[in-house]
């Protein structure tokens, strides 16, 4: 009823501002094509838009390999199978998307498991198949500490062993690029192997390049020390727990 009273005055107001003998004016109604065409979604072409955030990111698996690239279109930078060394399906970290016109995108920039650290490129959409990742792992090096967050909040504290100082644990922002089950679950990796993006920063003539990863021991003393070749290590026990929740994707951010 407010409706319909304060409809009829704007239309008497209308009649009282026109001229003497003129008739109002009135605009013709907005249909509801119209209006869904207004607010239609539409972008800068090329325009780069962020993906994820504390509460979420993105795992993008190639099923059928995939190129990255220095830039959209631009010079390439390493070429993936569709499973890596390891034969775990290839998946790669996206932080990021650039879209067409209509704001699908066309190109996703992804974190790349590859030296130097940090490498990031871009691939085409349609070479991913993107899931969402509601986990993130946070590892302070002074304070041997691992962190596993869900949906934005801790759930597991634990204490780590870390790179000794002539084999430092890299800093930086990784994701989980594989998950792997020891042949010997009594051995140095313990029970399982969750490995990151990272290298080594001294340690390139390895096998694999020199990975971290982030695994239990067989050394249950070292936990709390600066001792490894730069893995994160685990107490076995917290390293069962950790596994499940640290699915493919998830964001690894190792600090100072």
């Amino acid at each position: 009823m407010r409706v319909a009273v304060l409809g009829a005055a704007s239309v008497a107001l209308a009649a009282g501002c026109g001229g003497r003998g003129s008739a109002p004016q009135l605009r013709p109604r907005t249909t509801t094509a119209a209006v869904r065409a207004a607010h239609a979604d539409r972008c800068a072409p090329g325009s780069l838009h962020r993906l994820g955030g504390e509460r979420i990111a993105y795992a993008g698996f190639a099923s059928h390999g995939a190129v990255a690239r220095e830039r959209p279109g631009g010079r390439v930078l390493a070429r993936f199978g569709r499973t890596n060394v390891n034969d775990y399906p290839t998946v790669l970290g996206v932080t990021g998307k650039v879209v067409r016109r209509d704001c699908s995108p066309s190109w996703y920039r992804v974190e790349l498991p590859m030296r130097p650290n940090g490498s990031v490129g871009y691939v085409r959409a349609r070479a991913l198949r993107l899931r969402p990742v509601r986990t993130r792992i946070e590892v302070s090096l002074s304070k041997r500490r691992l962190v596993v967050y869900r949906r934005g909040r801790p759930v597991l504290r634990a204490t780590v062993a870390v790179g000794a100082p002539g084999t430092p644990t890299p800093t930086g922002r990784y994701y989980v690029d594989q998950r792997l089950i020891p042949d010997d679950p009594a051995g140095p990796y313990g029970p399982a192997a969750i490995g990151i993006s990272a290298f080594s920063d001294v340690l390139a003539g390895w096998a694999q390049g020199g990975p971290v990863a982030i695994h239990g021991t067989d050394e249950p003393w070292s936990i709390g020390r600066d001792v490894s070749n730069g893995c994160i290590r685990l107490p076995n026990d917290t390293l069962r727990r950790v596994f499940p929740l640290a699915v493919a994707g998830t964001p690894v951010i190792i600090s100072s």
